[in-house]
């Protein structure tokens, strides 16, 4: 019976083949239309601000109320050079600004690798013209993995000056700046993420948080110039 059937309907059978083969060619010739690739979406906190003014501390500025100053033991493996050092940490977005102050003048220790791999204390003192091209050659060791490094002079309302550098690319630290009277204070920022450095997935919070950094320097005051 089934034989009969498909006998007497053997136009039907290659009508199907026929539109299957079309469908089956007209797949594999389509354009393949590349699909954009996607972030996750990220909520970015409201803008407040309090202030960071501790007693001792030669320095004071507004920082975001969504963000923790803490003292860090060590910075990358090294021991602060003085108490004045401070992280400004977003738990939110995995992210820290690293805040290392100089005094102008003052004694600097620094670590020399030895021959035999072990380090060994080296005592020099803070030139301000050293402190400035410390900061620029921080900076462009980011040049293996950035497309471009800008920077921009800063000269803050209340009279502070400095530079600020942009990093693109997928850099580590894509925001740093430093800011000095040039005589007694020098400090330097810079903005890291604990996350595998990313441009595309990371401008949105990269951009919000260099208002938060602009608005820091713009705040900062030396204390004891006043």
């Amino acid at each position: 019976m089934h034989k009969k059937y498909f006998s007497a309907n053997k136009p039907l059978q290659y009508f199907f083949i026929i539109i299957t083969c079309f469908i089956f060619f007209a797949a594999c010739n389509s354009p393949y239309v590349s699909k954009k690739r996607g972030y996750y979406t990220i909520e970015l906190p409201e803008r407040k601000y309090q202030k960071f003014d501790q007693p001792s501390f030669p320095y004071s500025f507004e920082y975001p109320v969504y963000a923790n100053i803490i003292q860090d033991s060590t910075y990358f493996d090294n021991n602060p050079e003085n108490s004045y050092w401070r992280n400004i940490d977003f738990p939110q977005f995995h992210a820290r600004i690293f805040l290392s102050y100089k005094e102008i003048g003052g004694k600097a220790l620094y670590k020399i690798k030895q021959p035999n791999g072990q380090y060994k204390d080296s005592f020099t003192t803070n030139v301000f013209d050293k402190m400035v091209a410390d900061a620029f050659t921080l900076t462009n060791k980011n040049n293996v993995v950035s497309n471009a490094i800008k920077d921009s002079l800063i000269h803050t309302p209340n009279g502070i000056g400095g530079v600020f550098f942009k990093v693109g690319g997928n850099a580590a630290t894509a925001k740093q700046f430093f800011l000095s009277d040039t005589v007694k204070n020098f400090i330097r920022g810079a903005l890291y993420f604990d996350v595998t450095p990313n441009a595309d997935s990371l401008r949105p919070v990269q951009d919000f948080l260099q208002t938060d950094m602009e608005h820091i320097i713009n705040t900062f005051k030396w204390k004891n110039n006043e």
